[in-house]
């Protein structure tokens, strides 16, 4: 298993003899290892990688404390990524070429925000008739029964924030690595705006490409 942070930059095409492959690019790495988790300590094994660069005026004592006892210079992002922790140390660089073209990837990220919004967009409801004389057109309508149960069921789809989600696309295919400006590109979306950040993990071999929330 291998893993890698990075940020999306945004999506465009490329073409492959006679076809059109949508892709998403992402700046993959460079990556530190900030700390390494075994089962000894503390229970279980984790990696923890850093990505991007912080100002050392932006770090407060216990986190410069923590960066140099990982003899690395302080980092913007932290996650913490399940991994075997025996090809990894403190102060490790991990770097876009750990993807080759042909791999497959999950990836994880904060899907967009929508804010708060009806039960057309956030669920999908049909709505009423748009005629002008319905009066019933984007409305939830009904939600409830009567003095029995005297009360609304947990989880009816209602009104609310919408987006924001912890959100994980799998078995994205690796279309190209640029080893030298450490770019990613993988076929499909990704979650999240430009900008934000991502954990690239390695596909588990056979998995069907679906979306899911972590």
């Amino acid at each position: 298993m291998k893993a890698i942070l990075g940020e999306k930059l945004g999506m465009t095409q490329i073409f492959k003899e006679d076809l059109v492959i949508p892709v998403t690019v992402l700046k993959a790495g460079p990556c530190v290892v900030t700390q390494v988790k075994v089962s000894e300590k503390d229970g279980y094994e984790a990696v923890q990688l850093g990505y991007g660069d912080l100002k050392p005026d932006r770090v407060n004592q216990p986190m410069k404390g923590h960066f140099k006892k990982a003899s690395c210079e302080p980092v913007r992002f932290l996650a913490e990524v399940p991994l075997s922790v025996a090809d990894y140390r403190p102060g490790q660089k991990v770097k876009v070429d750990i993807f080759a073209e042909g791999d497959r990837a999950d990836v994880s990220g904060v899907s967009k925000g929508k804010g708060f919004t009806g039960v057309v967009k956030r669920w999908g409801f049909a709505g009423g008739p748009a005629s002008h004389g319905s009066r019933f057109h984007r409305a939830p309508g009904s939600i409830g029964a009567c003095a029995t149960p005297s009360r609304v069921f947990k989880g009816k789809k209602l009104p609310g924030r919408m987006g924001a989600d912890n959100v994980t696309v799998q078995n994205l295919l690796v279309v190209g690595v640029d080893q030298k400006r450490g770019l990613l590109l993988l076929r499909g979306a990704v979650p999240g705006p430009r900008g934000s950040l991502l954990v690239i993990r390695e596909s588990v071999k056979g998995g069907k490409k679906r979306s899911v929330k972590r």
